[in-house]
């Protein structure tokens, strides 16, 4: 089965939004792109979590050369630097 997980897919059929960073621990790019997801989901009253791709086989396969990767509601938005403005318009805030 390809595609995204079945996290992923359940996710996306609600009405809440999700942001989830995927990173591993150790990583400045992860630390700094920790703070721009805290910031704008906070502005915005979006929910977020963070995922350690190393804890995780099938994040591992797809997104390990990008980190840290940025996924709105299971689909992927940005890698290896957020962008901040592009965020707020992913969330409509």
């Amino acid at each position: 089965m390809g595609g995204m997980s079945p996290l992923f897919r359940a996710r996306r059929g609600g009405g809440a939004r999700l942001v989830t960073l995927v990173g591993k621990p150790g990583c400045h790019l992860c630390d700094a792109a920790r703070e721009v997801v805290a910031g704008v989901c906070g502005e915005a009253g979006v929910a977020w979590e963070e995922k350690d791709i190393t804890r995780d086989e099938e994040l591992y396969r797809l997104y390990w050369e990008q980190i840290p990767v940025v996924l709105v509601d299971g689909e992927q938005h940005d890698f290896w630097r957020v962008n901040p403005e592009r965020l707020r318009r992913a969330l409509g805030a």
